[in-house]
């Protein structure tokens, strides 16, 4: 080997060198922001009660009344809201959002098509026929309906706008960065007071797409799932991970603002919960699992943290008398 590529070895192992100090320099670094006082939300899924056998609206009061999270996480979901072209019904979420106003509970409205719960992307029958370009521009008229009719409620605390819009996961459409774009600017040109939140997956996401666009920047957080190549997986991911990730968007985004919009507290399996055993629901999410999870986030140290799964507690305490989940959450958020 000649003397000038030994040199050039010996300069790409010291550049790899300085690199890996770097990078364990931001992971060892509590971000700004970050403590162990935590403020402690929750998601709810209309359809998603309903599909588990629930009164929706009784499991939406019981997490209001007895768990009293201080702030909720609310996806509006096209098919409730438009049944038909144009014809609007808001009866169900002008409920939601009075009731919670009400309590003084703070709200993030999740909007677009693709908002959380399986299969990820929801729209109407009437729009699925519909090419991308035409759908997309009703998507857009949908935004303007919902800013428009909530943006005087004093508890709305920002829109978040798509769930996880750069992560190829459901029955979705690919990436669409411009049109994505196109949802963030309407939605600030009709609410320049409130802050838009973009997300993105904790463990597989950049980060840097999402957060470029984003007043607030929310991760998700989960912790065993499940692969149909691999089975139950455990990630292997220390809560600084998230530090040198939050770090590394912080170098080019100074001081922005970064949470948890989905922490894992409900199974992840192969199925829906309500067609596997308790036992299978186990291997993802049990009570230890649970309070491990709620640890993890503690020792991350995000500021806000929303959990995923009321409606499992819910569920699990009414239809099977299993309250350990539901009173686990009630001491955390009265807590």
């Amino acid at each position: 080997m000649s003397a000038r590529a030994k040199k050039f070895l010996w300069m790409v192992a010291l550049i790899l060198f300085l690199g890996a100090l770097f990078l364990l320099s931001l992971a060892m670094r509590q971000p700004e922001g970050f403590s162990s006082d935590i403020a402690w939300g929750v998601a709810f899924s209309r359809p998603w009660s309903e599909s588990l056998g629930l009164d929706w609206r009784k499991t939406y009061t019981a997490i209001l009344d007895d768990l009293r999270p201080k702030s909720l996480r609310l996806p509006v979901y096209w098919p409730d809201v438009e049944v038909e072209s144009g014809k609007y019904i808001w009866s169900d979420y002008d409920w939601m959002i009075y009731e919670a106003e009400r309590r003084g509970t703070e709200l993030v409205l999740v909007m677009g098509r693709k908002v959380p719960r399986w299969p990820e992307c929801h729209a109407p029958e009437w729009a699925k026929v519909l090419d991308e370009k035409a759908q997309q521009e009703k998507i857009l008229v949908l935004l303007s309906e919902i800013v428009k009719r909530y943006k005087d409620k004093t508890n709305i605390y920002a829109w978040q706008v798509e769930n996880e819009p750069f992560l190829p996961f459901g029955e979705c459409p690919g990436p669409d960065v411009s049109f994505l774009q196109k949802e963030i600017d309407l939605v600030r040109s009709l609410d320049v007071s409130r802050p838009v939140m973009v997300t993105d997956s904790g463990e597989f996401g950049s980060w840097f797409r999402a957060a470029k666009r984003a007043d607030i920047f929310g991760t998700t957080m989960y912790r065993i799932v499940w692969s149909p190549w691999l089975g139950y997986v455990k990630y292997p991911l220390p809560p600084k991970f998230f530090w040198l990730k939050a770090n590394l968007v912080r170098l080019f985004y100074p001081h922005k603002p970064i949470i948890v919009s989905e922490l894992q507290a409900e199974p992840w399996a192969h199925k829906r919960v309500y067609d596997i055993s308790w036992e299978e629901q186990s291997k993802s999410l049990n009570l230890r699992q649970f309070r491990d999870n709620i640890n993890y986030a503690r020792a991350a140290g995000f500021p806000k943290v929303y959990l995923w799964g009321a409606e499992w507690w819910y569920w699990l305490k009414v239809k099977y008398n299993h309250p350990e989940f539901w009173e686990e959450a009630r001491q955390l958020f009265r807590g």
